[in-house]
């Protein structure tokens, strides 16, 4: 009976829980930021720790002080490289994109047309041009309506301001006192069950910690790859292309999907040949490779253990019910339950009713076997 209402009551606090954090996802946000933040860059900081300036190790606030100059330098650098970049190309594309409608409409539809022997009605240059100008005034006009009602309300913009300082400051605050967090968790444990919570969250700690720093290392490698690859092609859009598809990596085949097709599209209209289609293939085929025998081995390992269908129904699942926050939030997450699943199981599979007594199970059998055999 007191088990059944302990279970009960952790039923109910988990409920809580849930609702809370969908009731609260906007405000938790950046605290969630700033918590993967600090997870990522508590173990430089334990590393610098142990380094000595003179005959004294750097203490936690300094270490702190270094590693968050380091991620604000990166994040520094991401802004003044990577986003002009970004906005560069995506210029490039807005204003090549009436060649690229003719293109299709002229070209690559006409070629689809005598290969399927499908007759494609209404998708002329003209339709198609009146189509995509159609769909930029509506980008347009919602853009100006955001910021319209940002400009008349300022709630959103004065949010925004506030998550932009608030997200560091936590993060500092997290990373300066991240063991000191830890140890009083464990202190507030009962004796009874603190060995198996400190052994499992220790094994949540190794695939969780494996995942995200490796699985970050793995992205920004693979948008490299892709990045110089399809610059040594020559193609126009190859960073964009590139690192979206290494972002959108985290999500099993999704990047490679992603990045094939916008590759084989944008190197067929800018050299309307089949020798540079075969070469971007041929450099997502490198890359793929790379991940698989090098890049994933080496820096995720096989901790995570988690399956590609449950890496993709975490990630979609988490942005349905918690929006951005669900999504941050998913892969974690799912970590954590796939290490304490492979612990029920062994729970299950070493308890009595996984072994039980052959006689528990097949003498009723048996004995309504005999009980149909008898004559009546």
């Amino acid at each position: 009976m007191k088990n059944d209402l302990r279970i009960l009551w952790v039923l109910v606090a988990v409920a809580l829980l849930c609702w809370l954090l969908y009731r609260l996802a906007p405000v938790l946000t950046p605290f969630a930021v700033a918590a993967a933040l600090s997870y990522l860059g508590d173990p430089l900081v334990d590393r610098l720790q142990k380094v000595k300036l003179g005959s004294r190790p750097l203490s936690r606030t300094l270490a702190v002080c270094v590693v968050f100059l380091l991620m604000f330098l990166l994040v520094l650098g991401l802004l003044l490289v990577v986003i002009p970049k970004t906005l560069e190309q995506v210029r490039h594309l807005i204003d090549r994109m009436p060649e690229i409608i003719g293109w299709f409409a002229n070209t690559a539809i006409p070629w689809l047309e005598g290969k399927l022997g499908v007759k494609f009605s209404g998708l002329d240059a003209a339709t198609l041009t009146e189509t995509v100008k159609t769909y930029w005034k509506e980008v347009a006009a919602a853009s100006m309506d955001v910021l319209g009602s940002v400009s008349a309300g300022g709630q959103a913009l004065m949010n925004w301001l506030m998550n932009f300082v608030l997200v560091p400051v936590v993060t500092f605050y997290l990373l300066r006192d991240f063991d000191d967090l830890v140890a009083g968790i464990r202190r507030l444990l009962p004796t009874r069950i603190e060995p198996t919570v400190s052994g499992l969250a220790k094994e949540i700690d190794e695939v969780m910690g494996a995942f995200l720093r490796g699985q970050f290392m793995v992205m920004l490698a693979l948008g490299l790859i892709y990045t110089l690859g399809l610059w040594a092609i020559g193609l126009d859009l190859a960073f964009v292309i590139g690192m979206l598809a290494g972002l959108l990596s985290i999500v099993p085949y999704l990047g490679t999907l992603v990045g094939v097709v916008a590759a084989l599209i944008a190197a067929s209209f800018q050299f309307q040949d089949l020798i540079h289609p075969l070469l971007a293939l041929a450099v997502f085929g490198v890359g793929q490779t790379l991940e698989g025998m090098v890049l994933t081995p080496k820096l995720v390992g096989d901790k995570v253990g988690l399956h590609p269908v449950a890496v993709i129904f975490a990630v979609l699942a988490g942005g349905q019910l918690f929006g951005f926050l669900g999504i941050l939030l998913a892969l974690p997450v799912a970590s954590a339950l796939n290490v304490l699943l492979r612990y029920a199981d062994a729970q299950y599979r070493s308890s009595h009713l996984f072994h039980a007594p052959e006689g528990d199970c097949i003498e009723p059998q048996v004995q309504a076997s005999q009980a149909t055999d008898e004559p009546t």
